[in-house]
């Protein structure tokens, strides 16, 4: 009995010191390296890598530096401050530019007002164009000042006076329409029309003459109530390279002067016989033939109109 209560004492402690051993084994396998990875140990660093570091942070200092002096210098010349930049203003009604400024793309802005004692300017190598345009981006109307020629399209262009904003002149595309109390022609060939012209009256400086002509074609004055033409200080011509014509449908044709010159009527005779004797005819009177032609006849006790002279029969 005593032996079988030894045997199991010494299984014991044998079995012991084995789990003992197992443990010890098992602690000292966790501090192994892993096959295959290297074990994550701290080293200092020499050589290449060493200077490559601080290279590499006294060129990222160098640069921070650079670019501190630039932020400085941007901001010292472009002037920057609180109310805007340079010349530039900001305030609550908009943007105020004092001095010339440059626009190298378009510039789309509300309204566009200059200084209350100066003027605007607006300058450009090649021209200068303002559009208008809707909600829809569609053009409405373009202005284009340009070397040659101002050039305007709309529908409807409008000048009015500076003081009362009284209309002056208006163009469309079927009239254009003058509002002026007089439309002065300084030009020394004058006013050329192409087609009629419709006025209430036809003016000329003083002590200068007027002159109305048509070289190639004719010149027809009409008015539903009657032509005036007068001169009263001067002397009334009307001359045509072909007829002169006055008309008149309904009413007369009236001449009313102290005296009437007709220069250059035909002379025409009621007599074969009476040749020779009209080169010492003093007294002539004033015949018409039927188609309205006015020529002289020598005087005589009678009338010696004829119908069947020889200058109504050509005339």
């Amino acid at each position: 009995m005593r032996s079988n209560m030894e045997n199991s004492a010494t299984l014991d402690i044998e079995t012991l010191k084995i789990t003992q051993e197992h443990f010890i084994l098992a602690s000292q396998s966790l501090h192994l390296p892993r096959p295959g990875c290297e074990a994550a140990t701290a080293r200092p660093v020499f050589g290449w890598r060493k200077r490559g570091l601080f290279f590499f942070l006294l060129l990222l200092l160098v640069t921070m530096i650079v670019n501190l002096a630039l932020t400085v210098w941007i901001i010292k010349v472009m002037n920057f401050s609180t109310d805007g930049m340079g010349s530039l203003k900001l305030n609550q009604d908009g943007i105020r530019v004092e001095g010339v400024s440059e626009f190298l793309s378009p510039l789309y802005v509300k309204e566009i007002q200059s200084r209350g004692e100066g003027l605007l300017v607006l300058r450009s190598e090649k021209n200068v164009t303002l559009n208008a345009r809707n909600d829809q981006g569609q053009l409405m109307g373009q202005l284009t000042v340009g070397a040659e020629a101002v050039d305007a399209q709309c529908q409807r262009l409008e000048v009015r006076s500076s003081d009362r904003g009284r209309l002056l002149f208006t163009a469309e595309e079927e009239e254009v329409v003058m509002t002026t109390e007089k439309f002065t022609v300084t030009g020394s060939e004058g006013a050329v029309f192409g087609h009629s012209v419709e006025t209430p009256l036809i003016l000329a400086k003083s002590a200068e003459d007027l002159k109305l002509e048509s070289p190639t074609r004719t010149l027809t004055m009409e008015a539903p109530r009657g032509v005036e033409v007068s001169a009263s200080q001067g002397t009334l011509q009307i001359s045509g390279r072909k007829d002169l014509q006055l008309e008149s449908s309904e009413g007369e044709i009236l001449l009313d002067a102290s005296t009437i010159q007709l220069g250059n009527l035909p002379l025409g005779t009621y007599a074969k016989s009476t040749s020779q004797a009209s080169h010492e005819q003093t007294v002539y009177e004033v015949c018409v033939c039927p188609s309205g032609k006015v020529y002289l006849s020598p005087a005589q006790s009678s009338s010696t109109c004829q119908a069947m002279n020889n200058v109504c029969l050509w005339s």
